[in-house]
């Protein structure tokens, strides 16, 4: 098991490929940290049953990262804990679409704050309970959209490409600390974020895919997983693009 007795710290983990992280670190032995903005019963259940499965610990803190309060109230929780915390996956995000003449300001901010400005929060504070650790990963889910975008994502391809960048930036930073930080930039992947990307942009996309197909949310999964495990111990700062060759 690649990831076994160790402690990760997941957002936005309750569907999509975050739920898929979560499946795939318990199957590999590690405990998690499942935060999410509401739970539910069905999610519950779900974790219960992963626990069951591969006898791992799942803990889940409901925080919602629009709201730095709730951050902080989320990270007290976490810290409360106990744990030594090995790895920390920034994988929650929104989706928007619209021409950048018919989107107003504050949209262009709630976007950032989702996709950027609670990353850098929530990252801050779970390094100080990560820089002591002599094995730490960090990696951040930003969007191939951040390089090769398309017309109605004035907002968010600027949101993912600011995640790129702040992957680099730290991973120079936390070097010293033996902290690695990469970043995943996924094409279109089969998820309820999806749904908000309009059929047109879709189709293009699939024709310029050389395998011509949608990546299932475990496809991203497993390339988290690498990078979380000791497998990939020399790589840093870097961004690695799962889109199917596009």
């Amino acid at each position: 098991m690649l990831l076994k007795n160790k402690t990760a710290v997941i957002t936005g983990c309750n569907r999509g490929i975050g739920l898929s992280i979560l499946e795939i670190f318990s199957k590999n032995g590690a405990n998690i940290i499942a935060c999410v903005r509401k739970s539910n019963n069905k999610f519950l259940k779900y974790t219960n049953k992963i626990s069951e499965k591969y006898s791992n610990k799942i803990d889940i803190v409901n925080f919602d990262l629009g709201n730095d309060e709730e951050i902080y109230n989320g990270f007290q929780q976490i810290k409360n804990l106990n744990k030594d915390i090995n790895i920390l996956v920034n994988n929650a995000g929104i989706n928007q679409m619209s021409l950048f003449q018919m989107t107003p300001l504050n949209i262009f901010r709630s976007v950032f704050e989702i996709n950027f400005f609670s990353v850098v929060n929530l990252t801050q504070k779970i390094l100080k309970l990560m820089i002591k650790n002599k094995y730490s990963k960090i990696i951040n889910i930003s969007s191939n959209a951040a390089s090769l975008s398309s017309e109605g994502r004035s907002a968010y391809a600027p949101s993912k490409a600011a995640i790129i960048s702040f992957t680099e930036v730290l991973s120079k930073e936390l070097g010293r600390f033996k902290i690695n930080v990469n970043a995943i930039a996924p094409g279109l992947v089969n998820t309820d974020m999806m749904m908000n990307t309009s059929k047109k942009i879709i189709e293009e996309t699939l024709k310029n895919t050389p395998f011509n197909q949608v990546a299932d949310p475990k496809d991203v999964a497993k390339v988290v997983l690498f990078l979380a495990s000791e497998e990939s111990n020399h790589i840093n700062g870097e961004t690695i693009f799962v889109t199917g060759g596009m």
